[in-house]
């Protein structure tokens, strides 16, 4: 069995931070992760592998293979559509790469908490792309990328945002969701969700500012991280055979330590780059 996950192994931040875990037995992915281990120890070198995507060795030009794959599949007519979730967005080439798939019709939405070089809305250039940042309760941390690919889907969940430092100076990993109840959660559930907010989401306009979004018409006024909380709890409710029953109905305050505790979490090296959107906070 191997544990891949988006977060840290951290008793203070994963009280509030948001995150995706895979525990999997899946032979070559558990080969894979044996082969990174064994390229860090030094007893092997870097061979390339098929399922994951490594940073500092690959991530960075497979990731750009699949969005310039999205560009060539909508020049050919075919479905292109990328949805990413990140934590920044600052990498140069992977910015022009998007820009390049915008031009080609490709529907691009990105949900970037913090720092976003990328600008969305500009003929001629970005008007297929849309940027949100979600702001809430529970710190949003995880990395989702999502490719279209002409209906054959693919979805990996990483630790790594799209910045140089991620691909070129830090191991990082991003992994795919093959199996399809797990995929279809995140394609169907989780993504949908985050994309229709109207009660914590700001978008990224054109000239760098953040627009609060708000409910239109007879829109409901939808908050992904609460609707995320009521699922977790009816599943909770579910749950049956436990001596000791969790308690879903309530959940663990925040107080003014667990933030001090947070934000000196974040200083250390390692962790991401505080957010820099307004109302921003760790």
């Amino acid at each position: 069995y191997v544990h891949l996950g988006t977060g840290n192994y951290h008793p203070r931040t994963a009280r509030i931070y948001t995150d995706f875990s895979l525990f999997t037995c899946e032979p070559q992915l558990t080969e894979e992760v044996s082969v990174v281990f064994n390229t860090l120890t030094g007893l092997a070198g870097y061979p390339g592998l098929k399922k994951l995507l490594v940073a500092p060795f690959d991530l960075h030009k497979r990731l750009i293979g699949k969005i310039e794959r999205e560009r060539d599949h909508a020049l050919a007519g075919k479905p292109g559509r990328i949805i990413v979730k990140l934590n920044h967005l600052v990498d140069q080439e992977t910015i022009e790469k998007l820009y390049e798939a915008s031009c080609a019709d490709v529907t691009i939405d990105l949900i970037v908490r913090g720092i976003c070089c990328l600008r969305p809305k500009i003929p001629g250039l970005s008007e297929n792309i849309r940027v949100f940042s979600i702001v809430g309760r529970f710190l949003e941390h995880s990395r989702i990328y999502y490719f279209e690919n002409a209906g054959e889907r693919e979805v990996f969940l990483s630790s790594a945002d799209w910045m140089p430092r991620n691909f070129f100076r830090r191991v990082e990993l991003a992994f795919p969701l093959e199996n399809p109840i797990l995929r279809d959660e995140i394609v169907n559930e989780v993504l949908p969700n985050l994309l229709h907010d109207r009660v914590k989401a700001r978008e990224l306009q054109a000239d760098g500012s953040y627009r609060r979004l708000k409910p239109e018409g007879k829109e409901p006024r939808a908050q992904a991280q609460w609707h995320f909380r009521e699922v977790s709890r009816e599943r909770m409710k579910k749950m049956s055979g436990s001596k000791k029953r969790l308690r879903a109905d309530k959940l663990i305050p925040i107080t003014d330590a667990d933030s001090k505790s947070v934000a000196a979490a974040e200083r250390q090296p390692g962790s991401p780059v505080p957010a820099t959107t307004p109302k921003q906070s760790s």
